[in-house]
């Protein structure tokens, strides 16, 4: 499982012009899931996710995690994470888990999320979104579960 994360000052997804996920200041989280992933690495990706140290204490240091600070989080199915972009000039997704692989894990990380005490809000899983985000930082890492 993969997740490029940024922090944000506020991030919405809107699907057919509807809002259906929006957050103030927080995390924003692409999630991918590969062929082997499981219900470990959902639950390692949200416990990173909730616990990455990324605000900044009272010095001004990234000390400070989104658990501590009380901050929401937007995930984002992404499964675009796993392309292989080694060979000419289109992409091969076979990297990325099939779509019935692939949104449970994704429900798993965030139900796994709100279990920890988090707000999340999310996009909606095989849709054409639109993501709108403010990268506060800017500050943007990639994790792997």
């Amino acid at each position: 499982m993969r997740a490029v994360v940024q922090r944000v000052s506020s991030a919405t997804v809107v699907v057919d012009d509807e809002v259906v996920g929006a957050i103030g200041p927080g995390l924003c989280a692409f999630v991918g899931v590969a062929h082997g992933d499981d219900g470990d690495a959902a639950r390692r990706m949200a416990d990173r996710l909730w616990n990455l140290r990324v605000f900044e204490d009272d010095t001004g240091r990234m000390n400070r995690s989104a658990a501590e600070v009380g901050l929401s989080l937007l995930v984002v199915s992404q499964f675009t994470l796993y392309a292989d972009t080694s060979r000419g000039r289109r992409p091969s997704f076979a990297g990325a888990a099939p779509p019935e692989q692939a949104e449970p894990l994704v429900d798993q990380v965030v139900a796994r999320l709100s279990e920890l005490g988090a707000t999340v809000a999310t996009g909606r899983f095989g849709a054409h979104m639109v993501v709108t985000l403010a990268n506060d930082g800017p500050v943007t890492l990639v994790l792997d579960a």
